[in-house]
Parts: structure tokens; sequence; C-alpha cells
């Protein structure tokens, strides 16, 4: 047997065939445009999410030696996507999870002291970065696209909702809690749609997708709409707590790292609901069918392979993503330069929407090598930032995304971090963790003891000096981005 997993991710859509030995039979990806109407805004066409998936499973359908038994889905998060009822078609464009317009709402409700109510509800804190605010700016600016939410004929969801909704000819509206747990709506200890946070940022909670696990039966695709395929959709979950699954993470405390456009670090809390006072956040990792819900606590890294492809696409400095290890690996440091890649804010622990990206200590001798090698470091800083306000010394962090197969990244990230960083065979874990989740619930796969066999070491980097003087380097220059210097 086998799972189709579909990884509908920020600039592409992946599609995995796994088998019951967690191999990738057969894989096929499709990119769809970035839209960039105004500085700091990010758009999708849902139309576009929806034909690169089609494209993407039909050509690891097409590799793949039988049909699978069920498809599971895991997607980008925090992206507000409206879409018609009967029709399917959206009335707009999608805002990304990246998008940073509206900063003035969150600026406005913490000024009107809503921030602690929202946090103990949440666990997230008021940040253009999640869906509600989204919801609102729309609700303000696009009257004629949030008519229809109000009179129920336009459905109101997060990319996974989207996606379910076309695979199954419109006859789901679901998600899921690891995703609702993303949108400022959702209660972490009430498990539902809080009707308060609904009032607060005017979302009609009818408008919203029925709250489902993460997995079990959640729906079927109807052949007419998805390559004929009748099959149970068993599993969803967002990309970061979807890798955090896919990487075997099932124990209290066991940490990962996805390098990705972002970066995003999740520790397992288990069933306890962890509150952080150091700028991480709280969400839910999965609820299983028996309402029991996992928790992780999170940090939020926004731009991190993002900022190797501005090196590649901004400045021309390298050819490929690929090559930024090469190139970096022609000096010995950085030579005191330092970049700071705040180019949408800063994340978590700092939290600043208003940051920008800075580089400092260039000098005549500063090479392209140097500020490649600099990017690098930034996202070991940044990574380092985060795991010092989230554990006490992880024994040892899992580290999967495209960026993970740099070595050179890697073993500055075990430096920089003091503790081991194991890089699994299979990087793609975010899709590998929807198809986990899909086979769990269709019966591929017996238990979660099951699911860490198939788990497989490609490269385990052991930490080596640690380089203090470049990290206080980093974090004075983290002040001089920031836009509230402490």
């Amino acid at each position: 047997m086998s799972v189709l997993a579909i990884d509908a991710g920020t600039t592409g859509v992946t599609a995995l065939v796994v088998t019951e030995d967690g191999r990738i039979e057969a894989r096929g990806y499709e990119e769809f445009a970035q839209h960039f109407p105004e500085p700091g805004w990010v758009e999708h066409n849902p139309e576009d999410i929806w034909q690169a998936t089609l494209s993407a499973c039909a050509t690891a359908l097409a590799a793949a030696s039988a049909t699978p038994a069920c498809v599971g889905i895991t997607n980008q998060r925090e992206t507000a996507v409206l879409w018609d009822r009967r029709t399917l078609a959206a009335p707009r464009r999608a805002i990304v999870w990246q998008d940073r317009r509206t900063a003035a709402i969150c600026e406005d409700l913490r000024a009107r002291g809503h921030e602690p109510r929202v946090s103990e509800l949440t666990g997230l804190r008021l940040d253009p970065y999640f869906t509600a605010s989204k919801l609102a700016w729309i609700a303000a600016h696009d009257p004629r696209a949030w008519q229809g939410v109000t009179s129920g004929q336009v459905a109101v969801g997060t990319v996974d909702s989207y996606l379910i909704a076309r695979l199954t000819a419109g006859a789901q509206h679901v998600t899921d809690p690891s995703n609702a747990s993303r949108t400022l709506l959702y209660g972490l200890s009430s498990g539902t749609w809080e009707p308060e946070l609904c009032e607060l940022f005017g979302v009609p909670e009818a408008a919203l997708p029925s709250i489902v696990p993460n997995f079990g039966p959640l729906g079927r695709t109807d052949p007419g709409a998805f390559l004929g395929l009748d099959l149970p959709i068993s599993g969803v979950a967002g990309d970061q707590q979807a890798a955090l699954f896919g990487q075997t993470c099932y124990g209290v405390g066991e940490v990962k790292c996805t390098y990705g456009t972002g970066s995003f670090i999740l520790t397992n809390t288990g069933t306890e609901i962890v509150r952080s006072r150091a700028g991480l956040l709280t969400t839910v990792a999965w609820q299983a069918p028996s309402g029991e819900r996992t928790y992780a606590l999170e940090g939020s890294i926004f731009v991190t392979g993002a900022a190797v492809q501005w090196l590649r696409d901004g400045l021309g400095l390298i050819g490929t993503a690929a090559e930024s290890e090469a190139v970096a690996r022609t000096v010995r440091d950085s030579g005191g330069v330092v970049f700071v890649p705040a180019l949408t804010g800063l994340g978590a622990p700092h939290w600043d929407p208003r940051a920008r990206g800075l580089i400092t200590g260039i000098t005549r001798g500063t090479t392209r090598a140097h500020l490649v090698r600099a990017t690098l470091e930034a996202i070991a800083f940044e990574v380092r930032d985060v795991v010092e306000v989230m554990t006490d010394g992880a024994p040892v962090l899992k580290a999967d995304g495209g960026a993970s197969g740099n070595d050179l990244l890697m073993q500055l990230q075990a430096d920089q971090l003091g503790t081991a960083v194991e890089r699994p065979v299979i990087q793609e874990t975010t899709a590998l963790g929807a198809a986990f989740l899909a086979g769990l619930g269709a019966g591929v796969w017996g238990s979660r003891d099951e699911l860490r066999k198939t788990w497989q070491l490609d490269r385990r980097f052991e930490p080596g000096g640690r380089d203090d003087e470049a990290y206080e380097r980093w974090r004075a220059a983290v002040e001089l981005a920031s836009t509230h210097p402490s």
C-alpha cells in the first residue's frame, strides 16, 4: 500500500507517493505565481494553487506503481483564502502568511489592550503573520468580497480547507486543529472557534470550517474534480506540525527545525499547554480521533531560505541556492560581515513587523563570498536565538527542509547550538508527515511505533567550537535592525 501526500507550500505544490516502508516512490512538483502588489504585501491566486496541485499529483501518480490507498494534505499556514461555496471560485487573491499589511490593525488592537486576552486564549500574539487580521483587512478594504462572506455564499479558510473543498467538489468545509490554532480565532483550551475572538476580528463564525481531527476519515475525493480518483482524505496538518510528525518527534521535549522559506523550530510539549514568556508561540501539534490534543512550542523565523533566494534573484551573487555552500566555503568566516535578513520583519523571539534587513561590517576587503557566508551564519544565529529560549538544551535537533541539505549550514548550526544536528534520509518531512497522518488514519500504519521504524538517519553533525564573538555581533546588528531596540 501507499499514500499520496500533497504539500501545498508557499511557492509551489509537491506531491509524493509514500510506500508502506516509508520510501518515496514517486514525486511531482509545480510552482505557482507570487504576487507583490505593494511593498510588504504577498498574495496568491487560489486557482493557481489548485491547478499546481492537480499538475503535481498527476505527475506523481503517473510514476507510481499502484493507486494510493488514501490522501494526506499539508499546507502553508495562516494564509487567508475566500471561495464561493457553490462554484469554488475565489472572489479575490489569498493574503499570504508573509504579508505585513495588517501591522496597523494589530497595533491598534494592542493599543486598545486586547493582546493579553488574545494570547491567553490562542497562545499567539497580535502579529500580521496570523489569519484573523488578514480577514479583518479584507472586510475593511474589499467590501464586495466580504459581502459574500456575511451572506453565507463565500467560505473562509486556510489553504488546507480550500484544497479539501476542491478535492471533494465542495462537499467538505473543514480544517484541523493545527491550522485552526494559527488563525487567532481558535481557543487552545476549548478546542473550538472562540466567539469572543470572532467578534473582535469581525469574522462570522458560520463562515469558518468545521474543526476535525488530524487523522481519520475526513472526507473523500470527488472523481470528477480530482483526476478520476475516489480516495479517502485521512490526514491533514499545517506544514510545521506535519514536519514534527514526519520527524517522528512523538516524545515530550523532542525538537525539529524545518529550513525552508523561513525556519520553524517546534518542540513537542505533550498534552500540556506550555506558555512562553520569551516570544515563542503555543500551538496545537495534532489531535487524535479520540480528541486528545498534543501541543508544541514554536519559534517562527520568517526569512532564512528566502535570504539565500534573495542573494540569487535580488543580487545575482549566486546562480543557484545550492551554490551558496561552495561559495561560502571559499572563505574561513564572514570577515566581520553580519546580515540580518529581516526582509519581512522579525519573527520569534523578537517580533518586530517593521524591522528591515541590515548588513553591517562591510570593508574594502568584503567579497561576495563573505556576504554569502554571512547569510548562512544568519540562519544559524536566528535558530540559536529561538532554541536558547525554547529548551534547557535539547540533546539533538532534527533538521529537515531544503536548506538542511547544505552541510556547511548544518555544521554551523551544530556549532552555534552546542548540540548535535541530525538530518534524515528523507528531508521532505513536511509531506512525509502528511503521508504518515493519512496512513495512520486509513490503517496503512497501525501505530506511531511503526512510523518511528521508517525514520532513517542520513548524517549527524557533531558540535565543534562555538564562535560567541560572532554571535554577539549578530545580536548587536539585530538591535540596529529593530525599530524598537531595547
